[in-house]
């Protein structure tokens, strides 16, 4: 039977632009995993570290930002990798960040983008359902109950 792991966390990056929302996209630099490809924020959870408090960390190491509003996304990045024979869970988080990114040594490039412009550049599935589902949760309103509360950080 195959076992279960959440070892990274995913966050979608995002800047309000009046009703449209843009997502923040960066380019994986030459040298590293996955080069080339327009990813979100992402990585992994350390010893003893809360997801949430891994996606804050990690926003900050790849954006040189704290978020505005950080909230987390009611759905989770799910997939099986066969040659380890491992479901992998991945919570989801969004934050709004205040400026663009100050790049770090990971990452080439950056894109604010729409939210299906972002999904084109997406190559994996689920992200792509979680960027469409974060636009939405934007577009018709953030529940209260999924905003991380500053008194926890």
């Amino acid at each position: 039977m195959p076992r279960s792991s959440i070892r990274v966390v995913d966050v979608y990056p995002y800047r309000e632009q009046s009703i449209n929302p843009e997502f923040l996209l960066l380019r994986r630099a030459p040298g590293t995993e996955h080069t080339g490809q327009w990813r979100m924020v992402g990585g992994k959870i350390e010893d003893d570290e809360a997801a949430w408090k891994t996606a804050r960390r990690e926003l900050r190491e790849e954006t040189g930002h704290a978020p505005t509003q950080f909230w987390t996304i009611p759905s989770m990045n799910a997939f099986y990798e066969w040659h380890a024979d491992r479901i992998n869970l991945i919570p989801a988080f969004a934050a709004a960040l205040p400026a663009d990114p100050v790049l770090d040594d990971e990452h080439d490039a950056f894109a604010w983008l729409p939210a299906q412009e972002a999904v084109d550049r997406l190559a994996w599935p689920e992200q792509q359902r979680l960027l469409r589902l974060t636009d939405r949760l934007l577009r018709d309103g953030i529940p209260p109950s999924l905003i991380v509360e500053p008194e926890f950080e």
